[in-house]
């Protein structure tokens, strides 16, 4: 006899649970203008919100983060989406990795935050030109963040990909994200193009719906050409300003509804030169509760600001070219390495006063590591590895060609020409127009004679036979994120003079050295390759074991200049110990293989090697400590004083 049916126990209890579980559609977050409030499924609701970038923090961390600035009272946690790290090329997508976005919007649901999403297309952030592609410069004469077809064309593309991701997430559809940000700052851009903002507003009308709460944000100078009817106006101003007069003219742009201070600065960002910046603990908090007692909804940038790893720093520029340090430590509540500071432990005292802060402690620093003095050995000069470096071949051109233009992103590129001539007397070699974006480490036949620099006078003389080899290995230290935010072109934008001689016959090389480090550096290929002296751009590597735990690590470079390091292969950034003010480089325990197992650090030092080639691990940060005198970065004498007044993020 047939055994009786068995009804299935999952299908009667799904009737059960749908009617348990809240519904998406009874799900919203809107403005209620006659309260001047947000409302969140019907309830008053205030967002204090904390910025952290997921592509600054590695992923194995993300959780930790987010834990603790929930822990902090924050109910929100907002941060960019940048379309150059997701789209390398034009039509190759990355969303895996450090760049699953989605798991982060998923790990920010299991640590209890709601997300206020920044997708750009710009979006400045400190980050290589403002989160713009650079393959977009390809299109040289392509003007960016308008109405330009080129730019919108692959704007368009690339959102038609990232929004019907984003669609799910949506705070009414079940997820968490309550409110969009269009565009980023679009005041303080000098173009004003109203057209190309309402093109934005109507291309995330139609690909995430009527229901989601889009909105806009601009520093109180940038208000006019910023906002824009159908999208709610926010403002961000930091514990200087005057928080009256600032939201008084917001409500001239938005009369009714909450009042958003969108980027409310616990700290500020550091350039290469300058001191490292710091916001004091009474002035951020004695803003903070004064925004709160408002009612206002806060979001602070950043509350943790994390790194610039690689090669993704971006810069600014104020009458000269500011490149943006690795450490974006940003002096906000949670350090770089991810510890409370006394600044959160004030801020959480000032929102308890507010609402509801969990219960139970923030977990403890995280345990540090020492290690070293360690010597490392000399590995080669950079252009001995010209084949491994750039297998395809170099390229021939009259002219120099810009990065752009042979497809170089990021990185460096050598130039190599021949002196026609025999120059007997010290000659100078310069690049008109300030044509050296940004860095420039030239050679004769190998040896290293000095460096040009973008924005900065100095006098560099060259002898050499004629048939001598001129190797200029050029660095793209950043393209621009703020400040004019035009088409910043990376390499030689004019070819060199040497005396009265424009310089032609050209071979350029881009260089893969991420790859070489990674992939092709086997030491039996270094044996012969070791100059007597190293003379200008050098690898030099070592290996070293941990073992006791380890930990997280601050990497301290004592008397090396200029340069780039990579452990265990992953590209830690970019240092630059005789300018400061950073002097060591945040090192992740989850970079450094533990019990035993060696760890390989390498080197590229640019310039000049110390006397002993040694670095050593410390188990606390240096980021405000610069070697020698600030640097000047401008062309004349006058601007040198010029006040710093730079903001946007």
């Amino acid at each position: 006899m047939a055994p009786k049916k068995l009804l299935c126990l999952p299908s009667l209890l799904l009737p059960l649970l749908t009617l348990l579980l809240p519904q998406a559609d009874t799900r919203s977050f809107v403005v209620d203008p006659d309260h001047d409030r947000f409302l969140l499924d019907g309830a008053p609701f205030r967002y204090v919100s904390g910025s952290l970038h997921y592509f600054r923090v590695p992923r194995v961390l993300w959780a930790d983060r987010l834990f603790k600035m929930r822990m902090s009272g924050l109910n929100a946690v907002q941060f960019y989406v940048p379309w150059n790290y997701h789209e390398p090329e034009p039509g190759v997508y990355k969303f895996n990795g450090s760049r699953d976005l989605f798991a982060f919007l998923k790990e920010a649901t299991l640590a209890n935050l709601l997300v206020i999403l920044r997708p750009g297309p710009y979006i400045c952030a400190e980050w290589e030109m403002g989160g713009l592609p650079a393959w977009l410069l390809r299109k040289p004469k392509i003007h960016l963040r308008t109405s330009d077809p080129d730019f919108l064309a692959a704007v368009d593309s690339w959102f038609k990909v990232l929004l019907p991701k984003i669609h799910p997430w949506l705070y009414h559809n079940g997820g968490n994200i309550i409110s969009i940000q269009v565009e980023n700052e679009y005041g303080s851009y000098r173009a004003c193009d109203m057209s190309y903002m309402r093109h934005l507003a109507g291309l995330f009308r139609a690909l995430l719906g009527d229901k989601i709460l889009l909105f806009t944000t601009d520093g109180p100078e940038g208000l006019k050409c910023g906002s824009l009817q159908g999208l709610y106006t926010t403002i961000d101003f930091g514990p200087a300003d005057n928080m009256t007069k600032i939201f008084a003219l917001l409500r001239k742009y938005e009369p009714r509804g909450p009042l958003v201070n969108s980027e409310y600065y616990t700290g500020w960002l550091d350039y290469w030169g300058q001191n490292h910046s710091t916001r004091s603990v009474p002035a951020v908090t004695k803003g903070l509760e004064n925004m709160l007692k408002l009612g206002a909804s806060v979001n602070m940038y950043m509350f943790h600001g994390g790194t610039n790893f690689g090669y993704w720093n971006g810069a600014d520029e104020k009458g000269r070219f500011l490149p943006i340090t690795t450490s974006y430590d940003y002096d906000a509540p949670i350090s770089e390495a991810g510890d409370p500071t006394p600044k959160l432990f004030a801020i959480r005292n000032v929102i308890s006063k507010f609402q509801e802060v969990p219960l139970g402690p923030l977990p403890p620093p995280s345990p540090k590591m020492t290690l070293g003095p360690l010597s490392l050995h000399l590995d080669g000069n950079l252009l001995a590895f010209l084949d491994f470096l750039c297998p395809q071949g170099p390229i021939h051109s009259i002219l120099p060609m810009t990065f752009e233009a042979v497809n170089q992103d990021h990185g460096y590129m050598l130039y190599r020409t021949y002196l026609t001539h025999t120059v007997s007397e010290p000659t100078q070699f310069w690049v008109p127009n300030n044509g050296v974006h940004d860095r420039a480490y030239v050679m004769v036949d190998g040896v290293f004679q000095g460096v040009l620099e973008r924005n900065m006078k100095r006098n560099l003389f060259l002898t050499g036979k004629k048939g001598a080899k001129l190797d200029v290995l050029l660095e793209n230290m950043g393209r621009l994120s703020f400040g004019s935010n035009s088409s910043d072109f990376k390499g030689l934008l004019e070819p060199p003079v040497l005396g009265q001689t424009v310089l032609t016959q050209w071979l350029m090389f881009p260089l893969k050295v991420d790859n070489l480090v990674k992939w092709w550096f086997p030491n039996q290929l270094l044996k012969s390759s070791h100059p007597q002296t190293p003379s200008g751009p050098t690898f030099y590597s070592t290996t070293f074991p941990i073992l006791g735990s380890g930990g997280d690590t601050f990497l301290f470079l004592p008397g090396w200049t200029k340069g780039q390091v990579w452990i265990n292969g992953f590209n830690l950034g970019r240092y630059w110990t005789k300018r400061g003010p950073q002097q060591t480089l945040y090192v992740p325990r989850p970079l450094l293989f533990p019990r035993g197992a060696l760890n390989k650090i390498t080197l590229l030092e640019l310039e000049n090697v110390p006397l002993q080639p040694q670095i050593q691990f410390l188990d606390r940060p240096i980021l405000n400590s610069t070697m020698h005198k600030t640097y000047i970065y401008s062309l004349s004498d006058e601007s040198a004083s010029e006040p710093m007044e730079l903001s946007g993020h």
